[in-house]
């Protein structure tokens, strides 16, 4: 049973043993920095990995390179040893990153030396531990020179958590130092050589620390748009000589904060970082648009007047979006076009300019993206069902997404950019979970993508912010999947349990079958042995077996009952006979009746005294539920089954399909066409029973949808009502964007092109 998160839990909190935890912290310190936690070990999945990668695939180069068999084979071993220890020193520095965050808010007392206290013997330093301390301050200060200003911003901001000075150094649980102490102590259990050691950090420099300003920027913006120090900026501060900046802390004078004027929004930290991408995909984007306007003569963003700067064009996006937003419900949640885009932004950057000034117009790159943006969004329009929600949601995220696009070249160039991330996840959600082809609505999902999207146009556009909501939705799906997965883990228990209970009876009617052909009962006798005794010979093959000791008691009372084998004890027959029928939901008052009756005891207690007449017995016997027909009455009724198939003839289409049904794995998904309005639904093949045959599907959230044998449904797909659907390896954004790089490259050449790198 899932219940409800009490309060503000972070949406990417882990469990409680892996969240940092501190009894100092305040509710909102205690949250964010939860959150912060959850983001930075995210972060550091993969670039640890590739520091493990790195660092096997150097060993092995060294290995090759190595001329001494004994080198060679230090390298080889070392190279195996990271590989087997890799697992258990990622979790103990993760368990390190997180004692560093619990710490945040702690105040260390400064050691004092006593002057009575006793003096420690001069030891000779180690030399492994000396150079490998060498090579981690190198390592911190390298890194705190490259990420100064976002370490300056960190540090004030946890501050504020902690109420607390500036935190700096080993203190702040992100830094350059702690992360580094975090994996030396990791790494204490590799017995390495030292010189491997310092490779490993080596290339932990080169993955980890080395990229810390993509994390240090989300931080920074996610804290930012919950409103810590929001206005914060640091000084920019000329380089300090070689000398003063080999160790952390020399700076006597660090910068102090200034607050921002509160102007036009700017741009995230992200986007005036130099872009490393491999691939531009924004470059070769615009160069195919380039082309296309080349060919065209059209679409020229240099009108004469004034370019609009990034932050105008981010106050005419904010404008247009309460523009937007004030309108009717209709117009609000449809997606604009290009020209309608543009037309309106130009209209917003030049509303309330006095008449005859200079009129603004976009950039060159502006408009390409803003040109971009909507011809992928159209291309999603068309990826997701017809009249369903998925549309007008689209509608609604076209304008904060946009802002995004605006902001931060990194929506396009990165494949695994949050607000991009966001958009896929929305569309996918919107069209599979929130109004399917069922039409049953998810009430609880349409509330969550409401609030994020109002949440996306209200907030500023930030990586932070897009980070959490994309959390909040991935949490919000995994549940969703979790109760599917156990609705139709229930729907095959049921189908399997149905399947053993129909071969359970099955078999009771053959064993029923070959004693009556020796003798022939008829009256009560015959009607307990098909209608009840039958049912109870299944159940007990059901629960113990054919070979079972109980099965065979079973079958020794069908025999007496039967005049097979002779009866030792009336009462021990009668009571068997009672104790199964009660077995089958028989009452106890009618069992005794139908066991004295069947074994001529007269009835001796009061209540059987007024005695059912044979005739009225075996009445009740017809009208006896059997055996598991009340388990259709529990369950939602499924659609109507296909009619039963034909026998199809041999090498025919029918047997051909029935031949690969027989291969295909459950989860596979088929599309059921009604003939009738011709209505597509989308069912997954949940389980089909080897045996007889039957399969049962399933709906996206795990109910029963359909059953039918597989000779049925091989009937369906050769008459074309049913078909299978390929499985799907990209999702919808990922379609988009092809069909996006394929329009434009048909459109610049003529030809239609095949998938390329810019839709990477």
């Amino acid at each position: 049973m899932e219940v409800e998160q009490q309060g503000r839990r972070p949406p990417h909190a882990s469990d409680r043993d892996a969240r940092p935890d501190n009894a100092a912290w305040s509710p909102r310190a205690r949250r964010l920095i939860e959150e912060t936690h959850s983001l930075c070990t995210s972060w550091l999945e993969a670039p640890l990995r590739q520091c493990f990668l790195e660092a096997e695939q150097r060993l092995y180069a060294q290995a090759e390179r190595s001329r001494n068999p004994a080198e060679q084979q230090q390298c080889l071993y070392s190279r195996q040893l990271i590989q087997q220890q890799r697992a258990p020193v990622e979790r103990r520095f993760i368990e390190g990153v997180r004692k560093h965050f619990g710490s945040v808010g702690t105040v260390h007392e400064a050691e004092v030396v006593h002057l009575d206290a006793p003096r420690r013997p001069l030891e000779l330093l180690d030399p492994t531990e000396h150079e490998q301390t060498v090579a981690l301050d190198k390592l911190v200060a390298r890194g705190e020179a490259r990420h100064g200003t976002a370490l300056f911003e960190l540090g004030y901001r946890f501050a504020v958590l902690a109420s607390l000075p500036p935190l700096e150094g080993e203190s702040l649980p992100l830094g350059p130092q702690a992360l580094a102490n975090a994996f030396r102590d990791g790494m204490t259990t590799l017995e390495l050589p030292v010189e491997h050691r310092l490779l490993l950090l080596q290339c932990f420099d080169l993955a980890v620390v080395q990229g810390l300003s993509t994390l240090y920027d989300t931080v920074n913006e996610h804290l930012r748009a919950d409103g810590i120090l929001p206005q914060l900026r640091a000084f920019p501060t000329t380089r300090a000589p070689i000398e003063r900046q080999s160790r952390p802390g020399a700076n006597d004078n660090p910068p102090v904060p200034l607050p921002r004027q509160a102007a036009a929004p700017t741009p995230p930290a992200a986007s005036a970082a130099p872009r490393s991408d491999s691939i531009a995909v924004l470059d070769n984007l615009r160069e195919m648009l380039a082309q296309h306007r080349a060919g065209q003569g059209a679409l020229s963003y240099q009108d004469g007047g004034r370019a609009a700067t990034p932050g105008e064009l981010q106050l005419a996006l904010d404008a247009l979006q309460l523009h937007v937003s004030d309108v009717a419900e209709q117009a609000r949640r449809e997606l604009l076009s290009a020209q309608a885009l543009r037309e309106e932004l130009i209209t917003q950057l030049n509303a309330g300019r006095p008449a005859g000034s200079a009129q603004m117009h976009l950039t060159e790159e502006q408009g390409d993206t803003v040109e971009l943006v909507a011809m992928l969004f159209e291309q999603l329009d068309r990826q997701v069902h017809d009249k369903s929600n998925a549309h007008s949601l689209l509608g609604d995220l076209q304008l904060p997404l946009l802002r995004m696009a605006v902001a931060d070249q990194g929506f396009f160039n990165q494949r695994e950019h949050p607000a991009r991330k966001l958009l896929g996840l929305v569309a996918e959600a919107a069209n599979d979970w929130l109004d399917g082809p069922e039409g049953d609505v998810d009430r609880s999902l349409e509330a969550k993508i409401n609030q994020l999207v109002d949440r996306a146009r209200r907030e500023p556009p930030s990586t932070g912010l897009y980070t959490s909501l994309l959390a909040d939705i991935e949490h919000h799906l995994g549940l969703l999947n979790r109760k599917a997965q156990i609705a139709e883990r229930r729907q095959v228990e049921a189908m399997q349990g149905r399947e053993r209970l129909e071969q359970a009876r099955h078999r009771a009617a053959e064993l029923m079958t070959e004693r009556f052909d020796k003798c022939n009962p008829r009256g009560l006798l015959r009607t307990l042995l098909e209608r009840a005794w039958s049912d109870v010979l299944a159940l007990t093959l059901l629960r113990h077996g054919e070979d079972s000791e109980a099965f065979t008691l079973r079958l020794r009372i069908t025999d007496q009952l039967l005049g097979q084998q002779p009866v030792l004890d009336r009462n021990l027959l009668q009571a068997e006979v009672e104790s199964g029928l009660q077995q089958i939901g028989m009452h106890a008052e009618e069992s005794v009746q139908v066991a004295q009756r069947l074994l001529g005891i007269p009835a001796n207690s009061p209540t059987t005294s007024e005695a059912a007449t044979t005739t009225e017995l075996a009445l009740k016997l017809k009208q006896h539920q059997r055996l598991g027909e009340h388990g259709a009455s529990e369950t939602p009724a499924p659609a109507p089954a296909a009619p039963p198939a034909p026998t199809p003839p041999p090498e025919s289409p029918e047997r051909r399909i029935r031949q690969r049904l027989r291969q295909l794995p459950f989860g596979s998904w088929f599309e059921f066409i009604d003939p009738s309005n011709g209505r597509i639904t989308e069912r997954k093949l949940a389980w089909y029973s080897p045996v007889s045959g039957n399969s049962l599907f399933v709906t996206r959230r795990g109910l029963r949808g359909q059953e039918m044998t597989l000779e049925q449904l091989a009937h369906e797909m050769a008459c074309g009502r049913v078909r299978e659907m390929p499985p799907v390896r990209e999702n919808l954004l990922d379609r988009a964007w092809h069909a996006l790089t394929s329009h434009l490259r048909q459109i610049t050449t003529g030809q239609p092109a095949a998938r390329s790198g810019a839709s990477t």
